[in-house]
């Protein structure tokens, strides 16, 4: 029997909310969508959202067999259940990559390397401390001294001939540093690129502290898109000899909205199953 679940991802910048529909073993996407937060109250905009997916796919909320929240939506008050946010990135990774051997998780406070079996079961994982400099709020607060939108952060750092790193794991400091680099009439995408090469410094650094020895690694979390962080990556993996390729996907940010939807038809199929061994006792 085929049944349409919901996933809705609260995460610290924004939330994202999608609708699969399950048929056996096909899972198809109908909707998706993300809004940035911009101080406003997250789980008033989670309702939005998934109102807003259900008017769009003219579906009545009765007819959503499950609706499963992520990341800071355990009190979104029409949730079926809450899924950790972990497996459910690990489990949308997998679903938009088959074949990965990790996860890299970059969201707004930390980065979170998450290594997986073939299913999307999570083996270990190691994450940077919140107060680093290699997470997208700290991104966002550079950009936003140097004048620039999130959205043109990458093209710009791919621009750069001579990028200039930033040392400090503490974000002040490296705030501090980037001040110190405009005084010295450093470049935007100097600065932008080595931000980019410090980051990806730490995050590779994860990467090896799971195991992540060969394979692909999918990278979800609001800076997946960031192609400038993705090329830094890439250059980090090969000067520290990590042997992983690094990913990313157009739909790498609805990973953890994505996978809370495919465990949310997960848990409904088993209770439904629980519930007729308990009649036929």
């Amino acid at each position: 029997m085929a049944l349409v679940t919901a996933g809705i991802d609260i995460g610290t910048g924004a939330v994202k909310a999608v609708l699969m529909r399950h048929d056996g073993d096909v899972h198809d996407w109908l909707a998706r969508r993300v809004e940035r937060i911009r101080r406003r109250d997250p789980l008033v905009l989670a309702r939005e959202i998934y109102a807003a997916l259900l008017v769009e796919q003219r579906i009545p909320g009765g007819d959503i067999a499950y609706v499963a929240t992520t990341g800071d939506g355990e009190n979104v008050p029409f949730r079926t259940g809450h899924f950790y946010s972990m497996t459910t990135h690990a489990r949308g990774a997998v679903f938009l990559a088959p074949g990965i051997v990790a996860v890299l998780d970059v969201g707004a406070l930390h980065g979170r390397a998450i290594s997986i079996d073939l299913r999307g079961k999570v083996l270990s994982y190691k994450m940077t401390s919140q107060c680093a400099s290699g997470s997208g709020q700290f991104l966002e607060n550079i950009a936003r001294y140097l004048g620039v939108a999130m959205e043109e952060v990458g093209e710009l750092s791919l621009k750069s001939d001579n990028p200039e790193k930033v040392s400090s794991i503490c974000a002040v400091l490296a705030e501090t540093d980037v001040i110190n680099m405009v005084s010295r009439q450093i470049s935007t995408p100097n600065i932008l690129k080595g931000i980019h090469l410090s980051m990806a410094d730490r995050l590779v650094k994860l990467l090896k502290s799971i195991k992540a020895a060969s394979g692909r690694v999918m990278l979800t979390g609001g800076l997946a898109a960031d192609i400038g962080l993705v090329a830094a990556m890439r250059e980090q993996i090969a000067e520290q000899k990590a042997g992983v390729d690094v990913i990313s996907h157009p739909d790498s940010i609805y990973a953890g909205a994505l996978g809370a939807a495919l465990w949310g038809e997960f848990r409904y199929r088993k209770l439904a199953q629980l519930e007729q061994l308990a009649k036929a006792v």
